[in-house]
């Protein structure tokens, strides 16, 4: 009676050598539903033979992310770093996007169970939308990140990012051009993980996303010259198994 395909699997990895620092992640989560529906193919009120019983299939969520990341240590609590980054994220107006990154990081905080850094420099993002032209972003960036041990086996991790336009941007959804800072994004992340064993963990994480300035939305059948936007906010819940392989 209904059909739901779903996929979600992520990676990371980091190397750290003297002051050189190396680490990449990606993360995919894919789904897709089947569900019955009606269609009066003889426009006569009712619904009289299984042929006006169909099956209408959509993509509820596809989300890809990658990232690469290069950091250059001045001291033990301070950095420089370099990052490029690749996403799709289809449902939100976002056929493709590619961009980089360039700034600071510095440890804030440093205790036995506790980590928390901050960082703050550019970022740069070009996006294939669903609609019209693709759009170019250059934006100031600030995120801040707390890792915590709450008892042996168990930790909590949060992430807080704040990006917000650096030049004037058009849209194929406003008239109006987005101004200095009118195109502001925040992204959050919190996640639990329990050990199972030595290698093996589970997590369960939420993603928050707001974009005051989305992109079109991914609905097909408008009227020409009718582009709506995307939801300004965007929020994902996953559970977890993690595996350590080294």
């Amino acid at each position: 009676n209904s059909e739901t395909t779903t996929l979600t699997a992520g990676a990371k990895a980091s190397r750290k050598t003297g002051k050189n620092k190396l680490s990449a992640e990606g993360n995919i989560t894919y789904a897709r539903s089947g569900i019955r529906t009606l269609n009066d193919l003889n426009d006569n009120g009712v619904i009289d033979n299984t042929d006006e019983i169909t099956t209408e299939n959509s993509t509820t969520a596809e989300q890809l992310a990658i990232k690469v990341r290069y950091d250059r240590f001045l001291t033990e609590f301070n950095s420089l770093f370099i990052a490029a980054l690749a996403s799709r994220a289809l449902p939100a107006g976002k056929e493709a996007v590619i961009g980089a990154q360039a700034g600071y990081s510095r440890r804030l905080y440093k205790s036995e169970k506790t980590e928390a850094v901050g960082e703050f420099g550019y970022d740069f993002s070009h996006e294939d939308l669903v609609a019209g032209e693709a759009v170019e972003i250059h934006s100031a960036r600030a995120f801040v990140g707390l890792k915590a041990e709450m008892t042996e086996g168990a930790t909590f991790e949060t992430s807080g990012e704040v990006l917000t336009n650096l030049n004037a941007e058009t849209l194929p959804t406003r008239s109006n051009k987005a101004e200095l800072g009118a195109d502001t994004r925040l992204n959050f992340k919190a996640s639990v993980s329990a050990k199972l064993g030595k290698r093996m963990a589970v997590q369960t994480s939420i993603e928050a996303h707001f974009d005051n300035r989305p992109a079109p939305a991914n609905i097909k059948g408008l009227a020409m010259g009718f582009v709506p936007e995307a939801s300004k906010l965007d929020t994902l819940m996953k559970a977890s198994f993690i595996y350590t392989f080294f």
